[in-house]
């Protein structure tokens, strides 16, 4: 009975078995180099990213040894990222990093690198995780190839990054403050006169360390804070948002040109920095 019962799966695990081989898919023929990599990049001009990764990641497998291999593994990556399919760029561009450290082309595979994390940054209200990613990677590339072509692009797209992640806390810490939380506001916009000082949003941040503090009652402390903005940021419209805000014995303060206050963004990051004295 045991044979009986078994007799009739046979069949149908040949079929299955035969059907699995039918689906594999073909392998490409072996062609020679320099055809294969044309043909890849026909295909990247053509803009059909996929087949093009599939040509050049055919390249390396069929002639692994050749030049053309390590052009090859690069150039599977950037159709990939044209594709937006960033995270297979990436794993590709890891292991061109990992294998080829001296190669040429070694700071562009860098700079592709952080591309594929910087073309995914969105709105700054979501989640940022990416957007530091970003910024790791184009340090990285500026760290490493100082001198690079593709140097003075990442420094710029740093500059966008840093003002993006400003951004972010700036829009915590106003939803913090609206709300009330007044000392979760407080350290979110610290954090952006910390953290992002070279950024457009430091500006905003000093106002509203100083509507806090008014709304405190740290009038000093205030005062202080609005001494830095103006030094640093006379023309601003928060500066003159927060010269609103003050009161008389404080305007006059801040008028005064004498030293009463450093007056240097550094001086608010002092641990023990405490409310201004009257001198």
């Amino acid at each position: 009975m045991r044979l009986s019962f078994l007799c009739p799966l046979i069949p149908v695990f040949i079929v299955l078995t035969l059907g699995a081989c039918a689906s594999a898919p073909k392998k490409e023929p072996e062609k020679p180099v320099e055809v294969l990599y044309n043909e890849a990049a026909d295909a990247l001009d053509k803009k059909d990213y996929v087949e093009a990764t599939r040509l050049f990641d055919e390249v390396e497998r069929q002639h692994p040894y050749s030049k053309w291999a390590t052009k090859a593994q690069q150039m599977a990556a950037f159709s990939s990222y044209q594709d937006g399919r960033y995270d297979e760029a990436i794993v590709a561009l890891d292991r061109f990093i990992e294998l080829h450290p001296g190669n040429e082309g070694i700071d562009y595979a860098w700079y592709l690198k952080a591309l594929c994390y910087y073309d995914q940054i969105g709105d700054v209200r979501r989640d940022q995780e990416v957007t530091r990613q970003a910024l790791d990677a184009l340090t990285a590339l500026t760290s490493r190839f100082p001198d690079s072509q593709y140097a003075r692009d990442a420094n710029l797209k740093k500059d966008l990054v840093l003002d993006h992640l400003a951004g972010q806390e700036m829009a915590i810490g106003r939803y913090y403050q609206k709300q009330g939380a007044v000392n979760a506001a407080l350290n979110r916009f610290r954090s952006v006169v910390t953290d992002y000082q070279t950024t457009a949003q430091v500006p905003e941040a000093l106002h509203r360390l100083v509507e806090i503090y008014l709304s405190l009652g740290l009038k000093d402390e205030a005062t202080r804070v609005a001494a830095v903005l103006g030094y640093n940021y006379p023309g601003s419209k928060w500066y003159q948002d927060t010269y609103a805000l003050m009161d008389p014995a404080q305007r006059a303060r801040l008028a005064d040109g004498s030293s009463w206050v450093d007056r240097t963004i550094k001086s608010l990051l002092r641990p023990d920095s405490g409310p201004a004295r009257t001198p």
